[in-house]
């Protein structure tokens, strides 16, 4: 178990300091970009595209670490009658839709639309349009590995444990 919560640590270190690098980039160059267009009066694309790109990157691998989190959105109102052995399956369940949602989407899907754009280019950058997309890939398999490692948590939680949890 020990060795779980490790694996658990590292890609939250690695995504919450990959995350701040990422929004310390876009702030740097939303400040460029600013300064270009309005004290040189000569706005830059480049600057432009890499805030979009950086901007989807950011909230791609956000969205994974908030559900390594569990502090996703969540409807409460069927399992806030359910007891606390419900509770925790359905909490089963979700993970297991969440997976089964992010491998077929994220992962499959975006593989599919990474290999299709490989041969499309950015409009300023002139980087293959694949390159922006293999963060959807990306985010998918950090969902699943989270995914996984929350279903293996609540599977051997103690019972008020998984309750506790889940009203967090």
């Amino acid at each position: 178990m020990e060795a779980l919560h490790k694996i658990r640590r590292g890609i939250d270190v690695a995504l919450s300091s990959a995350c701040a690098v990422i929004f310390a980039a876009m702030v740097v160059i939303g400040t460029y970009q600013i300064v270009t267009r309005f004290v040189f009066r000569s706005p830059s694309t480049v600057s432009e595209e890499l805030l979009t790109y950086s901007f989807t990157w950011m909230a791609l691998l956000s969205s994974a670490y908030v559900f390594g989190k569990r502090d996703h959105m969540r409807m409460g109102f069927m399992a806030d009658k359910a007891g606390p052995g419900g509770q925790k399956i359905l909490s089963i369940l979700a993970e297991i839709l969440i997976l089964f949602l992010a491998a077929t989407v994220l992962i499959y899907g975006g593989i599919t639309i990474t290999q299709l754009t490989m041969t499309q280019s950015t409009a300023s950058l002139g980087i293959p349009m694949g390159v922006v997309y293999t963060i959807i890939p990306v985010s998918g398999v950090l969902i699943c590995i989270y995914t996984v490692l929350n279903i293996i948590s609540l599977c051997t939680a103690p019972q008020q444990d998984a309750q506790s949890r889940e009203s967090d």
